[in-house]
């Protein structure tokens, strides 16, 4: 294409020189020369210019995060009576809220933090590069949970590349979290989420190296993203993890507390970095604090 601007160039030109003792076709002529040119440039520019599509998952920097933050709390935490855990979520495009709340995690003594999902707003690979070089900013290890946000476009995709699994587990001093993909409605309700066969597999797996267990999910049951058609299911598989210590959610942008069904179990809302707050918990061997903490 470039080549074919530079020969439209120069047999207007030469012809705009060949006529100018004509007065106003030489002008028009110098005219279309400079349009050509301008137009060569533009489209020899337009490989830089769109170099990359908004949801091409092609990251540059940190990526398969979880797993690396996870094999770092496991081994650093081993055997270790007190845990405090940061959970935050829902940061979206609030990106000063985000630095903000970094900033305030850092000036506590936490031993890990967990992002309960909506790392982005709209899913895109910019997005998720902005967020995650905030959580970088963190002077602890942490894990992210996938949102509904997260899903957009190809964000599933991009979650994936940059994290790791939806749907995960890991065991810290005996406490065994467990963290699932609860966002069904963003599959049309035609994937197996959440997923039982995980939750099964989970309650079992490593059984020797955990007594406790926190189930955490970005959107809560009876919520608009989860698939309220297997709610009654789901609080009955919880009962099965052992020592089930209470329920952590995003998704609601609220720090509501309480019982989602009509029974003991307690699921922990986590407020959104907009509003400016989260939450702190301190597990021991004889039980757990939660600690809200406002910024």
């Amino acid at each position: 294409m470039w080549l074919v601007m530079c020969l439209f160039l120069f047999f207007f030109t030469t012809f705009a020189a060949k006529k100018n003792e004509k007065g106003m076709l030489g002008v028009r002529c110098w005219v279309m020369g400079d349009v050509f040119l301008l137009l060569s440039l533009l489209t020899a520019s337009c490989d830089n210019v769109f170099q990359t599509h908004p949801y091409d998952v092609n990251f540059k920097g940190e990526m398969g995060i979880n797993a690396k933050y996870i094999s770092q709390v496991e081994t650093a935490f081993t055997g270790k009576d007190t845990l405090r855990v940061a959970f935050i979520s829902d940061t979206h495009l609030w990106l000063s809220d985000a630095r903000d709340e970094v900033a305030d995690v850092n000036r506590r003594n936490v031993d890990f933090v967990v992002h309960c999902g909506d790392l982005t707003d709209t899913g895109t690979t910019k997005e998720f590069e902005w967020s995650r070089d905030i959580l970088n900013g963190l002077r602890v290890p942490f894990v992210a949970l996938v949102g509904n946000h997260d899903f957009l476009g190809t964000g599933d995709q991009a979650y994936s590349v940059m994290y790791g699994k939806m749907d995960f587990s890991f065991i810290v001093s005996r406490v065994k979290f467990v963290c699932l993909n609860t966002n069904a409605t963003e599959y049309d309700y035609m994937a197996a989420v959440p997923n039982f066969d995980f939750m099964e597999e989970e309650m079992t797996k490593d059984s020797t190296r955990f007594d406790r267990t926190i189930v955490v999910m970005h959107a809560p049951p009876y919520s608009d993203q989860f698939n309220n058609n297997v709610c009654k299911a789901f609080r009955r598989y919880l009962d099965f993890f052992p020592g089930l210590i209470c329920c952590v959610y995003g998704h609601n942008h609220n720090d509501k507390v309480g019982a989602i069904y009509d029974d003991d179990l307690i699921f922990w809302g986590i407020d959104c970095a907009q509003h400016r707050n989260y939450r702190i918990m301190t597990i021991t061997p004889d039980g757990y604090e939660m600690e809200q903490i406002r910024y």
